[in-house]
């Protein structure tokens, strides 16, 4: 995680020292992130979006599966990302479109990458600079090499669910089945433990602090020792809490079922879970 002043240092320093600025606003039911961008963006910001650039294709593999490796490449390169050079991600809700874009970089093997706490509404209402110019960055050099994260499976996360902790991001109306308003079928894989992504957030939209963090993963199994995975609707939202878990200090990256209900349940053959308990 970065704070608002702490990026702003970083803007108004030597030009060589300065992050790459990645804008990744996106909503499921609209407007475009990118109709946000040219209204008004951080200086030097570059728009990468969610559906192009940091996913692929949906389909069999779910609604946000992973994009290929040099699509990833050619859109990051065209942002300016640089191998060995910093990089900041906002967005404008919750922080987890950003932190998909966090883990993507870090599963292609870029350390140098951090979430702006409170994303576009703290930097805006601080008053901030802002503008609408769109930057055409130097090409970049970023070599992406997948790995760098983690990643499970529809088998994988099922048997994770009873050997370890399987964490479900969903709100619980979801994860109950509920209402489920997207995808094929309703409920939960079997074994998951509920988890909403929205535990993350104080009530002033800025992450909670390592101990809450820490003091709420722990409350739901968590120990140093525990193999966690995470999966939510698509793979966006499960990606917030990995980076979770990172701030609260768990010893281990958390697994990513990226293909996440919107994959699990297009199969008929995979069983599924309803109501409040693992099941």
């Amino acid at each position: 995680m970065i704070t608002t002043s702490e990026l702003a240092a970083r803007l108004s320093g030597p030009e060589s020292a300065r992050s790459v600025v990645l804008d990744v606003r996106w909503r499921l039911a609209g407007p475009p992130g990118a109709d946000s961008y040219r209204e008004a963006h951080l200086p030097g910001a570059v728009y990468v979006d969610l559906d192009t650039a940091l996913a692929g294709e949906p389909g069999d593999g779910g609604r946000h599966p992973l994009p290929e490796p040099e699509t990833l490449q050619r859109h990051l390169r065209a942002a300016g990302v640089r191998a060995g050079h910093p990089v900041v991600v906002y967005d404008d809700s919750d922080g987890s479109v950003a932190a998909r874009a966090w883990w993507l970089l870090r599963w292609a093997g870029h350390a140098e990458v951090a979430v702006l706490d409170g994303g576009f509404a703290a930097w805006a209402e601080e008053e901030r600079p802002l503008t609408d110019e769109v930057p055409s960055p130097a090409e970049g050099d970023i070599v992406v090499k997948p790995g760098g994260m983690p990643v499970l499976d529809a088998a994988e996360a099922a048997e994770l669910a009873r050997d370890g902790l399987l964490f479900d991001a969903r709100a619980r109306p979801r994860y109950a089945g509920e209402t489920e308003p997207i995808d094929p079928r309703a409920g939960h894989i079997p074994g998951a433990v509920n988890a909403p992504f929205s535990g993350h957030l104080g009530e002033d939209g800025r992450w909670r602090d390592a101990s809450e963090l820490a003091e709420r993963f722990e409350g739901l199994g968590v120990t140093p020792e525990t193999p966690v995975g995470v999966y939510c609707g698509s793979g966006v939202t499960a990606s917030s809490v990995v980076l979770a878990l990172e701030v609260a200090g768990h010893p281990a990256p958390a697994a990513l079922y990226a293909g996440s209900w919107s994959h699990w349940s297009r199969d008929p053959e995979r069983p599924v879970a309803t109501g409040d308990l693992p099941g």
